[in-house]
């Protein structure tokens, strides 16, 4: 039923995208449970659908995208498929005519996605999230001009958020069950530095209380780092430099997703068990705000280009569809909302003026 959902969806959706060729970028958020990607447009103060795109090769089964990254050229898209026989895959599509340009297979649930800035190099975390823990997983390494693997990098266990710094030097990697942050070499494809985030599966003894870090994100000028801590619901602050943890702010419940604004000064936190987001000033590295949103189950963070609004996708609960909400930043409330079907998760923006590409 969903796939002849979404072929209606994609003819109806034609003229949309049409007429909105006229606005600069797109808003790209995919369905675990829905097997789809949706492209939403800007209109007004909120979105419009643009198109639909169907994804997975199952048709007897949920195929599960998870995650979803543009690429740096603006060029092409990739999404993590988490189900396949037996393991998962990264696709990349053409963000034209999304068209499957290639496919990689990767392992147990692949979450997210790291782009290297020059687009050369795609790093998956697999989270594989229902085999038996503890377990060490691994994070694959993606050659994305032909998609091939070039290797698995036995990691952590359950490594879920990953992140390219923008010097092209360096990924980090936040593990959820291991209760820890790694630092990984992009030139070497190899951990140079690792540290916990909290108690985890630590000894009884230990003083640090669980973080369970779902996502890491990296600072404008790849000074700092930013973990979510899902079981302490805080932020956490790192120096980059040091691989220190310098700072951890309270947040909302079941803090998920954090990325920062791109001019910087802005952290957002999405609160998964909050149905909430939390704003932090990054100077003042505290919480400024927390701007309740109109679904329950909070997940994804994108921003306009312009930093003036954020885009947070929401999932679904049973028959409710999830959405994809907007906040205006200034006003620091949620302006504008549009339902999507099929459990949407990941959420990324594509801007429409493709840039030079290095390959």
């Amino acid at each position: 039923m969903i796939r002849h959902f979404v072929a209606a969806g994609l003819l109806l959706a034609g003229s949309a995208h049409a007429q909105g060729a006229e606005s600069g970028y797109r808003v790209g958020v995919v369905s675990e449970s829905g097997d789809i990607v949706t492209w939403l447009r800007p209109k007004g103060a909120g979105l419009a659908l643009d198109r639909v795109v169907p994804v997975g090769i199952m048709p007897s089964d949920i195929d599960g995208p998870h995650n979803i990254a543009v690429a740096p050229d603006q060029k092409s898209y990739y999404v993590t498929i988490a189900h396949g026989t037996p393991y998962g895959s990264l696709w990349k599509l053409d963000a034209a005519g999304d068209t499957l340009l290639g496919r990689a297979q990767v392992e147990h649930f692949p979450t997210t996605i790291a782009l290297t800035p020059d687009g050369l190099f795609a790093f998956v975390a697999n989270s594989d999230f229902h085999g038996d823990h503890p377990r060490e997983n691994v994070v694959s390494v993606v050659h994305t001009p032909t998609m091939t693997k070039i290797t698995d990098l036995p990691a952590c266990d359950m490594p879920h958020g990953v992140k390219a710094n923008r010097a092209g030097t360096k990924v980090y990697v936040s593990c959820m069950h291991s209760d820890e942050l790694l630092e990984l070499e992009i030139g070497t494809f190899g951990i140079t530095r690792r540290a916990p985030t909290g108690g985890g599966h630590a000894p009884a003894a230990s003083s640090m209380k669980p973080c369970a870090p779902t996502f890491v994100a990296v600072s404008p000028d790849d000074r700092l780092l930013y973990v979510a801590c899902n079981s302490a619901n805080t932020l956490q602050v790192w120096d980059a430099k040091t691989f220190a943890r310098l700072r951890e702010i309270p947040v909302g419940k079941g803090a998920y997703n954090v990325e920062p604004s791109p001019d910087g000064k802005l952290v957002i936190v999405t609160n998964k068990k909050d149905q909430s987001v939390s704003l932090v000033g990054a100077k003042s590295l505290k919480e400024i705000a927390r701007v309740p949103t109109g679904k329950k189950v909070v997940h994804g963070v994108a921003f306009s280009p312009d930093g003036r609004l954020a885009y947070i996708s929401c999932e679904s609960i049973g028959a409710d569809p999830g959405s994809v909400e907007v906040i205006n930043l200034a006003a620091r409330k949620v302006v504008a909302s549009i339902p999507v079907p099929g459990q949407p998760t990941g959420i990324a923006v594509r801007s429409l003026r493709s840039t030079s590409s290095t390959h």
